[in-house]
C-alpha cells in the first residue's frame, strides 16, 4: 500500500480552478419535514436552513436518520410531508444539484486514481482524454501529485478518500453531502484529513451538508452544528463555530482553545439529553 507523504497541505495550493462553480450556488432549505419507512418514524418535523457556501454539520445518535436526512436533501428519497430545496432546485429536480459521498470511497479498483476521479467529468460528458486531462490538473493541490496512473489498491486509506472527494468535487454540484468521509480512517489519518479538507474548502467553497458522529470533527469543519435528537430525529440544538477558529490551520490549537472546549461540551450535553 502506497503510504500518502503530503498530509499537510497549505489552503493556497488548492486556488479554483476555471471551472469552479458558478458564484450563483444555492443552499439547503429543510421545512417541517417527516419522514417514515412503513410505520417507523425517522424524522420529525426538521426544519434546517444552509446559505450558500455555508457547512453545516449534523450530528446525533447511531441511528437516528442523519443519514436518511442527507438522502431527502439529494433527492435520493422524498419526505413524507414538509419541503426541501436545494441548490435551488426543489423535488425530483434536488439529484441533479447535489452530489454524494457516502462512508465509503467506491472507487472502481480497476481504474488508476486519476480515471476514478475523472468519472464525474465523464458523466457530464467529457471525452475520456479531456477528462483526465481536468482531473490531474488538480492532484497537485489535492496531494495526490505522482499517483496518477496507481490504482486504489495501492494507496492509503486517506489518499483514497482524497481521490474520492476530488471525484465529488468534479461533479460541478452547489451542493455536497458528505455523509461520514473519515470514518474508515484510524484517529490519527483522521484528524490530518480534516484538517486537509477544511484548507480545500477555504478556497474551493460548496455547500456542504456534513454528517458525522465526531463533535470535534463537526465543530472544527462546519459553520453551524444541529445536534438531532434520537429516532424520530428533530433538532435539539444548533451551534455555531466557535468564534475565532481557523479552519485549515493547526488543528490541535484549535480544539484545545477554550471556545471550542466549551461548544464541544455544549453539544454532548445536548447529545445526551437527546437520548434521554
Amino acid at each position: 500500500m502506497r503510504q500518502d507523504t503530503k498530509m499537510s497541505v497549505d489552503a493556497k495550493e488548492f486556488a479554483a480552478a476555471p471551472d469552479s462553480p458558478a458564484s450563483a450556488a444555492a443552499g439547503v432549505s429543510m421545512r417541517a419535514v417527516t419522514h417514515s419507512y412503513g410505520s417507523l418514524r425517522t424524522i420529525d418535523r426538521v426544519d434546517l436552513e444552509v446559505r450558500s457556501h455555508e457547512v453545516l454539520s449534523l450530528v446525533g445518535p447511531s441511528g437516528c436518520g442523519k443519514s436518511t436526512l442527507l438522502e431527502l436533501v439529494c433527492g435520493l428519497r422524498d419526505p413524507d410531508s414538509g419541503s426541501i430545496s436545494a441548490g435551488g432546485a426543489s423535488g425530483g429536480a434536488r439529484l441533479a444539484a447535489c452530489a454524494f459521498m457516502p462512508q465509503r470511497d467506491l472507487l472502481f479498483p480497476w481504474l488508476s486514481a486519476v480515471d476514478n476521479a475523472a468519472l464525474a467529468l465523464r458523466n457530464r460528458g467529457l471525452r475520456r482524454a479531456e477528462a483526465r486531462s481536468r482531473a490531474a490538473e488538480r492532484f497537485g493541490r489535492f496531494g495526490l501529485e505522482g499517483f496518477e496512473a496507481v490504482r486504489p489498491g495501492e494507496l492509503s486509506g486517506g489518499m483514497r478518500q482524497r481521490v474520492a472527494f476530488l471525484r465529488t468535487l468534479l461533479s460541478d454540484k452547489p451542493v455536497l453531502a458528505l455523509d461520514e468521509p473519515f470514518a474508515s480512517l484510524d484517529a490519527i489519518t483522521r484528524a490530518e484529513m480534516q484538517e486537509w479538507l477544511a484548507g480545500a474548502l477555504k478556497s474551493e467553497p460548496r455547500t456542504i451538508v456534513l454528517v458525522t458522529h465526531d463533535v470535534e470533527e463537526a465543530l472544527y469543519l462546519s459553520d453551524r452544528v444541529a445536534v438531532l435528537s434520537a429516532r424520530p430525529a428533530r433538532v435539539i440544538d444548533e451551534l455555531a463555530a466557535p468564534a475565532g477558529l481557523v479552519r485549515g490551520g493547526d488543528r490541535d490549537a484549535a480544539v484545545t482553545d477554550p471556545a471550542f472546549v466549551a461548544a464541544r461540551e455544549r453539544a454532548m450535553l445536548a447529545l445526551r439529553e437527546g437520548v434521554g
